[in-house]
């Protein structure tokens, strides 16, 4: 008997749609360089500012020219950071307007995307004044913290130059309050990034209503190709590049531009904005009854983030007394994708720096799983990983050192 393939790890990457491969296969012939102006060229270009069009859209950017392509989401972050580093020391940037006037200072939090922290790590290292913010028990940020962050009279490290803060965890789902906090940090005379990568596609994302200067995000995540992403920086926002060369992107990010790729991140996106109301409460529900199995058949178990401000695709869950490489391990001999709640598989024994600023001890953290849900997902789906997680558990709780306080629990 052919073994059951369940796929529950959308969120560190998602398939193609059919209709996105399907447009990328039919125009492989569009290979003309889109900066050239001969005919081949100018089509390559119109179809471009098609998809730029459409990416805009869906992040609610009024202006197409807002939004510059990338090669994914870790590049449009370094971007933003890069920028900060020049405008900290002084320089006019390449782009917008801006004068920082000794502003030096970045805000970001404790349970961002490690290409996020690593940045923000490396400006800390040339001298900047850098806060990682805590977070609660559930992820969200302390706004306390941050309103004490942004007045110099009450903080060190003089005013600040940006607040980054993500819109939605990508271990937990746990979705901030990104409204809030811009307007807290525009109040403050900082400019405002958030990495929406997790988000977009998945809850409703406004660029406009949330008040922010940069965002970010990443076609492979939304079912389109892998390779590219995108950077909104609002009109007037300064910029620097961080790959230099030609005319592209208006100078903000050179290279021979990736048609195909963009191609089919201009239809994802049209697809995503289109679908999201009924993809998202799909989706909820969903997780709600994979939640809700999990907790009446499986005693012990922590799920991890916010109750209701959460990504509807995502539920983080630890089960004391099972070690996370384990079950991932166990639940994939029975054909189902998930992913491990520490940083374990990538060849690090350290756990989850996410779950680890929520409170939650190694021990848990090493004993917790993601599963992310995406539209291939169905209800037969979930019905099996419940059928399948229990024993699994068991199992490995039984072989646990601490099996035995398990039981008496």
């Amino acid at each position: 008997m052919q073994q059951r393939f369940v796929y529950m790890d959308y969120n560190a990457t998602t398939p193609l749609r059919p209709e996105v491969k399907e447009l990328m296969v039919r125009d492989l012939e569009v290979y003309a360089n889109a900066s050239s102006m001969h005919e081949a060229g100018r089509r390559a270009r119109a179809g471009i500012e098609a998809a730029r069009a459409s990416v805009a859209a869906l992040i609610g950017a009024r202006d197409p020219q807002e939004l510059y392509f990338t090669s994914g989401g870790s590049e449009s972050n370094n971007t933003v950071f890069g920028t900060m580093y020049e405008l900290g020391r002084g320089r006019a940037p390449s782009v917008g307007r801006y004068r920082a006037e000794g502003r030096r200072k970045v805000i970001t939090t404790a349970i961002e995307h490690p290409c996020v922290m690593n940045a923000a790590r490396r400006l800390a290292d040339e001298g900047f004044p850098v806060v990682f913010l805590p977070v609660d028990g559930q992820g969200r940020v302390d706004l306390a913290r941050l309103e004490a962050e942004l007045d110099p009279s009450r903080s060190e490290g003089g005013p600040t130059l940006l607040v980054s803060v993500m819109a939605a965890n990508n271990e937990i789902g746990t979705v901030e309050e990104i409204a809030r906090i811009a307007l807290m940090a525009k109040a403050a005379g900082a400019l405002v990034h958030t990495d929406a990568t997790q988000a977009v596609g998945k809850i409703p994302v406004d660029v406009h209503a949330w008040g922010v200067d940069y965002l970010t995000l990443s076609c492979h995540k939304i079912y389109g190709p892998k390779g590219v992403g995108a950077l909104y920086a609002r009109s007037g926002a300064p910029l620097e590049p961080l790959v230099r060369g030609g005319h592209q992107e208006q100078g903000v990010r050179a290279g021979t531009y990736n048609n195909l790729g963009i191609l089919g991140f201009g239809l994802a996106a049209e697809l995503a904005r289109r679908d999201l109301p009924e993809f998202s409460a799909r989706l909820r529900a969903l997780r709600e009854r994979l939640r809700e199995g999990i907790v009446a058949r499986i005693p012990q178990v922590r799920v991890n983030g916010h109750p209701t401000e959460v990504l509807p695709n995502t539920l983080n869950a630890s089960f004391p007394g099972a070690e996370g490489e384990s079950i991932l391990l166990s639940l994939d001999m029975e054909g189902i994708e998930v992913s491990t709640g520490s940083a374990c598989a990538s060849g690090s024994l350290e756990p989850s720096h996410v779950l680890m600023a929520t409170g939650v001890g190694p021990e848990l953290a090493h004993g917790s799983i993601r599963f992310s849900l995406g539209r291939d997902t169905t209800e037969e789906e979930v019905e099996y990983v419940l059928d399948k997680l229990p024993p699994i558990i068991a199992r490995l709780r039984r072989m646990s050192t601490v099996s035995a306080e398990i039981r008496s629990a």
